[in-house]
């Protein structure tokens, strides 16, 4: 199976005024006073969307890495890591985008994305932004009271799990239907499910850099629930802008430069 897109190679404007404030904040680093007085974010304008008109811009043909994952190994120690590099990812989650938008993922959907710290997740979470539809990150510890919550109120199109968590998804809307259903991994012996998509058709497919979706910079971009520690969990949302340009500000404070490698044990969602 194949498709094709297009995209234009011209960086945008927005691009233009992303890489201006992450190259002022990278000579301001060791400078705080002048970074606090002196630091204005971007204007991005008022058509925006970080995966196309940044993440692609910087990343096609770029062979660095982008992306190492170290798996735990049996007994304790640790397999030999994997590593992505970032053109890798560009061309991989064209992959995965032209594949969701065919099981009918349009700009403005909710997709649940309930996965580990592993490959799928970034190449995911970075289709469902480059197709302008929105990422509702789900930790893999929610059982399926917290799973029919978040979908209801989040209003989940359609949702991404591994195949160890995918019955916690029985009963919940209608297989086929109602939920676009999509599973990482191959199912369990025995539990071949019913309305399940495998994630790994994507890779096959020929498609060129996904077409930019003319997402406002107001435009929702994330859902994310709180942790629910003293009440049930708040659906807070972030917009195009809000969350991938405000996290300039998350680069500078923790000083990465480009090169670095940042460590993250944390789990998604």
């Amino acid at each position: 199976m194949s498709t094709s897109t297009t995209a234009s190679t011209t960086p945008s404007p927005a691009t233009s005024a992303f890489r201006a404030a992450r190259d002022q904040l990278l000579a301001w680093r060791g400078h705080p006073e002048e970074a606090v007085a002196g630091f204005v974010f971007p204007d991005v304008g008022p058509v925006f969307n970080w995966g196309v008109d940044w993440f692609d811009a910087v990343a096609r043909g770029n062979d660095a890495p982008a992306l190492v994952i170290v798996e735990a190994g049996d007994g304790g120690g640790t397999r030999p890591s994997t590593t992505w590099s970032y053109d890798d990812l560009a061309r991989r989650s064209d992959q995965v985008a032209a594949w969701l938008a065919g099981q009918g993922v349009r700009k403005g959907d909710a997709v649940l994305v309930m996965l580990n710290n592993q490959v799928e997740l970034w190449e995911v979470v970075l289709a469902v932004i480059k197709l302008g539809a929105v990422v509702m990150p789900t930790t893999t510890a929610a059982g399926p009271a917290d799973l029919a919550d978040r979908i209801t109120r989040g209003r989940a199109s359609a949702v991404v799990a591994n195949a160890v968590d995918a019955p916690k998804l029985d009963g919940i809307g209608d297989p086929g239907t109602d939920l676009v259903r999509v599973v990482v991994g191959e199912p369990l012996p025995g539990d071949e499910r019913a309305g399940w998509e495998p994630l790994a058709a994507a890779y096959g497919l020929e498609v060129g850099p996904t077409p930019h979706p003319a997402t406002a910079s107001t435009d929702p971009l994330l859902l994310y629930f709180t942790s629910g520690t003293t009440s049930l969990p708040k659906l807070v949302e972030h917009s195009q802008v809000s969350y991938p340009v405000g996290h300039l500000s998350t680069m500078y404070w923790i000083g990465l430069r480009p090169g670095d490698v940042h460590l993250n044990i944390s789990s998604p969602g």
